[in-house]
């Protein structure tokens, strides 16, 4: 599994198409449902169906590990949603920390981590030489 992370509008989604050679067929994108991801080489943003299931006071933990051993091929799309202001409504700090814990939990598990900055992508964990380093070439 690759795990892109990185905040809001920094290219996650584009860098794992071109570097895949991905279309938007190939692409699940979760919403405010709790139903797991599934049928889809890249599944975008998976922050989305955490805060549904925090919302619906399910076993976040359980659920994404499920996940990774349902899809070991997938690459997992998560926006960083840990900085920033911490919200005022109680779900959404609670979504924060699951989202927290949940990118804990599958960048442990993923053979591949890249963090996306700026368009800019770093490669955390893994990758074709097993090491940490920086991809070169950013996405235009």
């Amino acid at each position: 599994m690759l795990l892109i992370f990185g905040g809001v509008y920094q290219g996650k989604l584009a860098y794992a198409l071109e570097r895949f050679g991905y279309g938007d067929g190939d692409v699940y994108t979760c919403s405010a449902d709790t139903a797991a991801p599934a049928g889809k080489k890249v599944i975008d943003k998976i922050d989305q169906w955490i805060l549904a299931m925090t919302r619906a006071d399910m076993d976040v933990q359980a659920e994404v590990r499920r996940f990774m051993l349902e899809n070991p091929d997938a690459v997992v799309i998560c926006t960083d949603i840990s900085c920033g202001l911490v919200p005022v409504e109680e779900d959404l700090r609670k979504w924060r920390e699951a989202v927290g814990r949940a990118l804990a939990v599958l960048s442990g598990q993923a053979d591949e981590v890249v963090r996306l900055f700026c368009g800019i992508p770093s490669r955390l964990k893994g990758g074709e030489d097993g090491g940490n380093g920086v991809f070169r070439g950013a996405l235009e």
